[in-house]
């Protein structure tokens, strides 16, 4: 296995572990490792590949894939995938039967409840490097904000909020 491979195996594998209330709320250090230990692609590249992979069908996880592809090609696409989704899959069968097991004792609900501020903090993190990376001058950042605001206070559909800020960032970046 060739470092590049051995890295991105180890990375991947301890982000499948961490990744509790979902994939995305590991992107922070998935880029991290990514940009700033590896130097494997730039934070703009990052996150131009986890938009490519949101609008894209399928699991909301595909910018391991992508990162897989860019670092090593296809081996790297077979390492990433088994390395983020094998050791969590496992982990959460073998956590499934126990909960079951467990239904009925009092302490199975404090977890539970303990567990949604872990998961919403995770997931504010991710926003927050999200937003980082994203708002790299005005005109982004007001598409950042704009998109948010559109996003948290009516129905539209975040796919055509995503369609819109694309649009206004050509637009916008197009007058400078």
């Amino acid at each position: 296995m060739t470092p590049d491979l051995a890295a991105l195996a180890a990375i991947f594998s301890q982000l499948s572990l961490l990744a509790f209330g979902g994939g995305n709320t590991v992107l922070p250090e998935m880029q991290r490792q990514v940009v700033e230990v590896h130097h494997w692609m730039t934070a703009p590249q990052f996150w131009a590949m986890f938009a490519l992979a949101q609008a894209a069908p399928g699991p909301n996880l595909m910018v391991v894939t992508l990162v897989g592809w860019h670092v090593a090609g296809w081996p790297g696409v077979l390492v990433t995938s088994l390395a983020k989704f094998g050791p969590s899959s496992i982990l959460t069968g073998i956590a499934l039967r126990l909960w079951e097991r467990f239904r009925d004792r009092p302490w199975r609900q404090i977890v539970q409840a303990g567990l949604v501020p872990v998961t919403v903090g995770l997931v504010a993190a991710s926003a927050s490097v999200i937003t980082e990376a994203s708002a790299q001058d005005t005109i982004l950042a007001a598409i950042v904000t704009g998109g948010a605001v559109v996003t948290l206070t009516t129905r539209i559909h975040p796919l055509a909020v995503l369609a819109a800020g694309a649009l206004i960032g050509l637009i916008g970046i197009g007058q400078i």
